[in-house]
């Protein structure tokens, strides 16, 4: 029989580190800056959450590999998944990225089984059981960090109806220590060509702290850590400055191409220094 911590195969480091090299790379390209809201920054949440409550205190996740650890997010775009790994990578090491993805999906994208993605069918009594199963086992496994995006479709950030699939506050709500992390992504454009990937943790949740919470607290609490989360995230963005965020990438700058060139050109022809960037944001 497959024991329960081998249900899903720890990534290969040497696979996922030439992963995350290309991600780092690609991501570059395609973004001009991921920065998250320093005024939810993740370490400052765990110890202070620890300070607060010592009859339940709990060490950082980052620490104590043995606490289970899950992060939950909205899910606006084709780009999370990719997103969800470099932030994991970046904010959360040692943690091992785990995320549950449709089964068909998965099927397209054969790869993302070699990077902790595992299949899901949704929409079934069966699919739901053999989540939990899988979740249970990652939770036995040292290091590992759940990413699920519990919408369950592609949502607009301004879409805060829909609610979230039950499989989340169910598997919260059967465990007795750990973390949970709301985090909310929004993808907007500035003043430069390409797009940036904003991001703000959301009030972090210390298991241990609320025990007597039943499924139906966990779904109603979820929900709304996620949403204060995202409503506080646009009216970041809304500010159009990058003082409050920390960047994480420093993507590529201007028009690019002949535009570029041109505009080298004529600044060394004139004897000024060239200024790729068309702002002043996450320089």
């Amino acid at each position: 029989m497959t024991a329960d911590s081998d249900v899903i195969a720890k990534p290969a480091d040497w696979f996922q580190n030439g992963f995350h090299r290309f991600l780092h790379s690609y991501l570059r390209r395609n973004f001009h800056a991921i920065a998250f809201a320093r005024e939810t920054e993740l370490q400052k949440q765990f110890q202070s959450l620890a300070e607060a409550n010592p009859q339940h205190a709990q060490a950082s996740p980052l620490q104590d590999g043995d606490l289970p650890l899950i992060v939950y997010s909205n899910h606006a775009s084709w780009w999370d998944p990719l997103l969800a790994h470099e932030i994991n990578a970046r904010l959360l090491a040692p943690r091992q990225f785990y995320a549950p993805i449709d089964a068909e999906a998965l099927e397209q994208y054969k790869v993302f089984e070699k990077l902790g993605f595992f299949g899901v069918q949704s929409d079934s009594n069966q699919g739901a059981a053999q989540f939990l199963k899988t979740t249970a086992a990652l939770f036995k496994r040292e290091h590992s960090a759940l990413w699920v995006t519990p919408e369950g479709r592609f949502a607009d950030v301004r879409d805060h109806e829909a609610e979230l699939m039950p499989g989340l506050a169910h598997v919260c709500s059967k465990l007795d220590r750990g973390w949970v992390v709301p985090l909310a992504m929004e993808y907007v454009f500035w003043d430069e060509r390409l797009p940036l990937v904003l991001f703000r943790f959301g009030d972090v949740i210390s298991i241990p702290t609320v025990n007597d919470w039943d499924k139906s607290h966990w779904s109603t609490e979820l929900t709304r850590r996620l949403r204060t989360s995202q409503l506080r995230l646009a009216e970041l963005c809304i500010q159009r400055s990058s003082e409050p965020f920390e960047n994480l990438l420093r993507g590529k700058r201007g028009a690019s191409g002949m535009y570029d060139a041109a505009r080298r050109l004529k600044s060394w022809m004139t004897g000024q220094s060239f200024q790729a960037s068309h702002g002043d944001q996450f320089q």
